[in-house]
């Protein structure tokens, strides 16, 4: 019998390694489902604390690293390099290029492009999600830490919250599906705009 024990626990433990997943397979398995390559559309809130100042909500479109996000006080394209916030309460559009942590504030998906490198990470499982919490490992790091989560049988992710210097950001999103997105919706047309003011920051 006490060999019988043995030879099955031994078995499990062999077996483990095959069937637990890593933070990093969660977030490759979520990353697969955020950049589908029709596109995904989604509506979302965000709020800051401490010294960032942010707190609206809007719709966003993703193809890729493409995004178009629309929010009540702003409209956002970013093709992948450029980004264009155009401003409804003065009439102008900003021209970027922007940083990860930008893209984050902006962008509730951007982590599926972070996590692979500069960060270390853990997974913990309950409420019929994974939790998923990554750390850098470089103190340079914009974001310095970041809570990501995702619904198990889905892979669809419903909060995220990461820490800058400034302080902390919480993203909710809901309404999740695939979509068909043409490139163009991802880039400002001036056409759409014609009395704005064109701000070039690059």
């Amino acid at each position: 019998m006490e060999k019988l024990i043995a030879f099955l626990l031994f078995q499990l433990i062999t077996l483990l390694p095959l069937t637990a997943q890593t933070a990093k397979q969660v977030l490759d398995k979520t990353a697969a489902v955020v950049a589908a390559k029709s596109g995904v559309q989604a509506n979302f809130s965000i709020k800051g604390s401490n010294s960032v100042s942010l707190n609206t909500s809007g719709k966003i479109a993703v193809k890729g690293r493409k995004f178009h996000a629309t929010t009540p006080q702003a409209t956002i394209w970013f093709d992948g390099k450029t980004m264009w916030t155009y401003m409804k309460q003065n009439d102008e559009v900003n021209v970027s290029n922007p940083t990860e942590a930008q893209l984050a504030a902006i962008n509730p998906y951007n982590f599926i492009y972070m996590y692979k490198n500069g960060y270390s990470s853990s997974l913990e499982k309950a409420d019929n999600s994974y939790y998923v919490h990554l750390q850098a490992t470089d103190k340079k790091k914009n974001i310095q830490e970041m809570h990501i989560m995702v619904k198990q049988k889905s892979y669809i992710p419903w909060k995220i919250t990461y820490r800058t210097a400034k302080g902390v950001v919480s993203i909710d999103i809901s309404n999740f599906k695939a979509t068909s997105l043409s490139d163009g919706t991802f880039r400002f047309n001036s056409k759409d705009f014609p009395k704005a003011e064109i701000i070039d920051l690059r």
